[in-house]
């Protein structure tokens, strides 16, 4: 697969997101953030540490301060060279000091803060305990929408991402099935998304017959065989933005029955993915995917939510899930994967990730969700 490398962020992309964090946390009524080695940190400086470990590093951000990172002293030349590092002020603490009492430092006493949500509970409890007077919230509950909406470098990004995985499935499709395990497939997935540019694979699930009526059975050592339905979902990582796609297959001629659920799956997504609109809530996404299958009589056989965020992870919020009423906005971007899973027998799946436009959406997968017969 060929393309251009995208042009990596700049030092300015990660400050003006850092005053944007800062700026959505004065409106949530926080006193500031604190943002642990994770995807948020990497979205907001640009620093991954090489190793995360029982020594605190936290990227504090408050209304009307400069960001501070608190690093360990011996992680500080890494830190030095993150693309953000010039919006930040680093302070490093040695070992043997106290680092909650560096970062308490920085921090209203009495304040409420949100705090990533993979922070170590050690970190948080630490900081608890230096001051007893602050409260926490997670970000997803405090700031959900932070990294939901993205610029145009950004949906460039995921663009890529899901060009790879489609790419991916089209090379896949000519591979045989049966007679191997869904292992050996799962492999062939995994290898493929390296190849198109992936630096990351986070999933590569094969459900074959019965097993593709679990959503997440990933892979087993089962034989795929002929006649089986096969759900295959996989994605990654490529340059730092997730790619997410499922297709099901078919090994040879499927029956009347596989080929009837695969449409009402089918119709299920292209519904959903029509009633993608700038102010629509996100619940309205899953409703229009429900109803096509519940008025198909297979209701009680879609069984999860209908799309996920994803972003510098596969998985992050807007949720497309009843009750959520956050309206959408051009650049969210999020799955439409809707599925049938019949207990014992076979599920279908089929998923595209979508981006909300100025006047509907855009799917940025585009391989076929016709039925694909492999052998």
């Amino acid at each position: 697969m060929t393309g251009s490398t995208p042009a990596p962020f700049t030092a300015d992309d990660y400050r003006a997101r850092m005053e944007r964090a800062a700026r959505a946390a004065v409106d949530a009524g926080l006193a500031g953030l604190l943002v642990a080695p994770g995807p948020d940190m990497v979205w907001l400086t640009g620093y991954t540490p090489t190793a995360v470990t029982e020594r605190l590093t936290v990227l504090v951000l408050t209304p009307g301060h400069d960001p501070v990172l608190v690093v360990p002293t011996l992680e500080a030349p890494d830190a030095e060279h993150a693309a953000g590092a010039s919006g930040l002020t680093l302070r490093d603490w040695t070992d043997g000091k106290d680092p909650y009492a560096v970062t308490a430092a920085l921090l209203d006493q009495n304040g409420r803060f949100g705090i990533s949500d993979n922070t170590w509970a050690m970190h948080l409890l630490g900081l608890q305990r230096t001051l007893p007077g602050t409260s926490y919230a997670a970000l997803t509950d405090a700031l959900p929408m932070l990294r939901a909406v993205k610029d145009a470098a950004e949906l460039e990004l995921l663009a890529a991402a899901g060009a790879a995985a489609d790419a991916t499935f089209e090379e896949i499709r000519k591979v045989p099935f049966a007679g191997r395990r869904e292992s050996d497939v799962g492999h062939d997935l995994a290898d493929l998304l390296r190849r198109f540019g992936h630096s990351q694979v986070d999933f590569t699930i094969v459900g074959s017959g019965p097993n593709g009526a679990n959503p997440h059975h990933e892979v087993g050592d089962r034989v795929i065989q002929h006649g089986d339905m096969v759900v295959l979902d996989f994605g990654g990582l490529k340059d730092g933005y997730g790619s997410d796609t499922t297709r099901t297959v078919h090994v040879g001629e499927p029956t009347e029955e596989e080929r009837r659920v695969h449409d009402i799956v089918r119709a299920a997504q292209e519904a959903g993915f029509r009633a993608v609109r700038p102010g629509v809530a996100c619940q309205e996404v899953d409703r229009a995917a429900r109803a096509v299958i519940t008025d198909a009589g297979y209701g009680e056989y879609f069984i999860h939510r209908t799309g996920h965020g994803i972003g510098v992870t596969t998985h992050e919020p807007p949720y497309m899930i009843e009750g959520e009423e956050q309206p959408l906005v051009p650049g969210m971007c999020f799955s439409v994967e809707p599925g049938i899973y019949l207990p014992g027998r076979f599920g279908v799946r089929i998923e595209d990730i979508v981006t909300v436009t100025e006047d509907g959406g855009r799917r940025l997968n585009n391989t076929t969700r016709e039925m694909v017969i492999v052998d």
